[in-house]
């Protein structure tokens, strides 16, 4: 069973609106095991829509269209699929009465506009809308079938929940599931490990289930997706954990978290396991650091603070640096000592660098300098390039001394 949507709305085109319903509407499919392949928008033109709607169901079994179905004369849903149907509306007596009692109910007259949302295309059904005045449909169309709902979230929401999900359900044979997993990854490009998973991607390849997909998440790094649909959530998910190990094997260390975890929440783990407590000193970044760790719940257990030690001279008095060049190596396994030593922690990170527009201490913008400092050793640092912008280069910062942290602590077993 395939199941498009279609989004209507000219205020999707013009920005004016997010588009959060069809992203909604796509995730409660792949949870029912419906594919989806398409998701389109158009604007409140009743040619353009007959179009996108007859092209899409020239393909899907079904199709949702969200939208337009509200009194004014910019809503025109209800034309545009009678359209497709070739058939006229019929203005439904049941529908004028419970629209009318709705207005009631809150103390107002109906106005002769909303006589409009009581239409429906000749062979298509109402669909009950409790949460407002515009009642759903369900419209055959051939071998197909396409649903309108409402496009505002809450009433949407439960069209699609009571009504539209339990119909598809039904139309595809009974019940079955999809399920997708995410590997975050962090410390290659997208290419390299496009390379690193190649062989279960050609493996998959005639087989078809599970698939693999790269997604890029920006300053959460890139994301290997698997995704496997099977009779039961059970038989699924021993699908998509056998492809995991699989897949794990060829990445390593280069997995830092699965689905929503991020790398914050991989550190606070595993300093919490430890039973050791964190302390941060940054400057490049001037609190992304510790506003990330902060984000993590149960972090008061494991982190102690940091400094945002941006100027020079802050550096010097409070962490006790000493080195020339505040954009070293030195200067940041200094920092680190020093935010160990200042916070009382058992561990302590940090972070300097040079964000732009100019150079410093002879430093290209890009340049980070990392460090950390654990329990009975000497700091370390390291020197990393980053691409990008002042945001880029502060993000990619925070989240590669995070990462230099998580590997570390991977390392003493």
């Amino acid at each position: 069973m395939r199941c498009d949507v279609l989004a209507v709305g000219t205020e999707l085109l013009l920005g004016q609106i997010v588009d959060t319903n069809s992203a909604w509407i796509g995730e409660q499919l792949a949870l029912s095991g419906i594919d989806s392949y398409e998701h389109r928008v158009v604007g409140d033109n009743n040619e353009r829509m007959v179009d996108a709607l007859s092209d899409l169901l020239s393909r899907a079994d079904a199709v949702i269209v969200c939208g337009g179905l509200g009194p004014t004369q910019d809503d025109i849903t209800r034309d545009a699929i009678a359209e497709v149907m070739g058939v006229p509306l019929e203005r439904r007596a049941e529908l004028v009465e419970e629209i009318s009692a709705m207005f009631s109910a809150r103390g107002r007259d109906m106005p002769a506009t909303n006589l409009r949302q009581a239409d429906v295309p000749a062979g298509g059904a109402a669909m009950a809308n409790p949460l407002g005045t515009a009642p759903g449909l369900r419209c055959p169309v051939g071998d197909g079938v396409v649903y309108a709902v409402p496009g505002v979230p809450y009433e949407m929401r439960a069209m699609v929940r009571d009504h539209v999900l339990p119909d598809l359900t039904s139309r595809s044979g009974g019940p079955s599931a999809l399920v997708s997993r995410s590997l975050k990854t962090w410390g290659t490009s997208e290419s390299a490990l496009a390379e690193i998973v190649a062989p279960r991607v050609d493996a998959l390849e005639a087989v078809g289930n599970p698939t693999i997909a790269f997604l890029a998440r920006g300053f959460e790094g890139l994301v290997v997706r698997i995704t496997a649909k099977a009779a039961s959530r059970t038989d699924a998910l021993a699908l998509v954990d056998a492809e995991e190990r699989e897949v794990r094997a060829l990445l390593g260390d280069l997995v830092f978290g699965v689905d929503d975890e991020t790398m914050e929440s991989a550190v606070i783990a595993r300093l919490s396991v430890r039973r050791w407590t964190l302390g941060v000193a940054e400057s490049v970044t001037g609190g992304l650091v510790g506003a990330r760790l902060v984000n993590v719940q149960g972090a008061s257990e494991v982190f102690r603070g940091t400094i945002g030690s941006y100027a020079t001279d802050v550096k010097r008095s409070v962490l006790g640096v000493t080195a020339e060049s505040v954009v070293s190596e030195e200067a940041a396994a200094q920092m680190a000592e020093g935010a160990r030593r200042v916070l009382g922690s058992d561990v302590g990170i940090a972070i300097t660098g040079v964000a732009g527009p100019a150079e410093q201490d002879g430093r290209p913008v890009g340049t980070v300098c990392l460090a950390l400092a654990l329990p009975g050793t000497a700091a370390e640092a390291v020197s990393a390039h980053l691409p990008g912008d002042r945001e880029r280069i502060r993000q990619y910062g925070t989240i590669s001394l995070l990462n230099l942290l998580r590997l570390r602590l991977d390392g003493l077993g």
